[in-house]
């Protein structure tokens, strides 16, 4: 039986402007390890916001949640910046790279947060995700001048830097065409098979279909 790798227990969201909102209402949820989710719904539905609240970057919501056995609700800011950093990369569908960096230095940045290594071993790591993502060609190139797709791969590279069990990703593919996007999606399925938990945001029910489990939300609550 795969072990339980992320526990949400009653989850309330709520937005204060321009007037009270009630986004996600009473969510529960599980997933494994090495499963493969992916959270579909409707613009507005919550599930931007719910993948916010699973990966520690939003921390005002009532309800609890555990990673790894390890209540994540009420940590401090720094222990949750840590505890993300080393246990969940995070893949945003606008890249957020440093366009004059290059792609390299771009994947190494996390794990020099991180700083459990010295640089030399940081940039061989690196440069592995890279190779991992077809991109190592691409290293030493600055990360503006690289394609949509290409940045979202070097994106990808720098979420694995730090060895993390679970991935996330919102929208990766919203700005890629077709051949981009299928890509992605073997990339995905490629670190599920390693062992990765992966949690993803997406519109594309094409893509959806394909992972392992699809959770919809309506109006803020799980269908």
């Amino acid at each position: 039986m795969q072990q339980e790798i992320l526990k949400a227990e009653k989850l309330n969201k709520y937005f204060s402007e321009p007037t009270t909102f009630h986004v996600l209402k009473d969510i529960s949820l599980s997933i494994k390890r090495s499963e493969f989710v992916s959270i579909i719904g409707k613009s507005g539905s919550g599930k931007s916001t719910l993948l916010y609240l699973l990966s520690t970057m939003d921390t005002d919501y009532e309800g609890e949640i555990f990673i790894h056995d390890t209540k994540i609700t009420g940590l401090s800011e720094k222990a949750l910046a840590r505890f993300r950093n080393e246990h969940i990369g995070f893949v945003f569908q606008f890249h957020y790279l440093l366009p004059e960096f290059t792609a390299l230095q771009n994947v190494m940045l996390p794990a020099m947060k991180l700083g459990k290594s010295d640089i030399k071993t940081i940039e061989a790591q690196a440069m592995e995700r890279l190779r991992q993502m077809e991109m190592q060609d691409f290293a030493l190139k600055p990360s503006g001048k690289l394609s949509g797709g290409q940045q979202q791969r070097v994106a990808i590279a720098r979420a694995l830097i730090n060895n993390p069990s679970i991935i996330m990703a919102d929208e990766p593919t919203g700005n890629l065409d077709s051949s981009n996007t299928a890509r992605v999606f073997e990339i995905f399925q490629e670190l599920m098979i390693q062992g990765n938990t992966i949690i993803i945001v997406t519109h594309d029910q094409d893509f959806a279909k394909k992972s392992g489990r699809i959770i919809e939300l309506v109006d803020g609550c799980i269908k």
